[in-house]
């Protein structure tokens, strides 16, 4: 874990979703049985990360250099940590 939030070290994405990108809608979402969630262009690229293998600081280190902005770490961790009380992630 993290130490300021409840997020797991290197996140996973719960198997009770399944994530994909929608034509449609023009963005991720997250599926299940009861309905589906949009994700905003932001959250769909940090879930793309979690694939239980990756901690939490490469992820804020992919995402920074993919879109050359710095210091993205509180924003990726409020996310995984929404996205953990929310049950979309998980520890592997």
């Amino acid at each position: 874990m993290t130490t300021d939030l409840n997020i797991p070290a290197m996140p996973r994405l719960n198997r009770r979703y399944r994530m994909q990108y929608e034509e449609v809608q023009k963005c991720y979402v997250l599926l299940y049985p009861e309905g589906m969630i949009r994700l905003n262009g932001s959250a769909g690229e940090i879930l793309k990360c979690c694939d239980g293998a990756t901690p939490v600081a490469a992820i804020v280190s992919k995402l920074e250099e993919k879109f050359g902005m710095p210091s993205l770490k509180n924003d990726v961790e409020q996310l995984l940590a929404h996205a953990f009380e929310q049950d979309w992630i998980v520890a592997p």
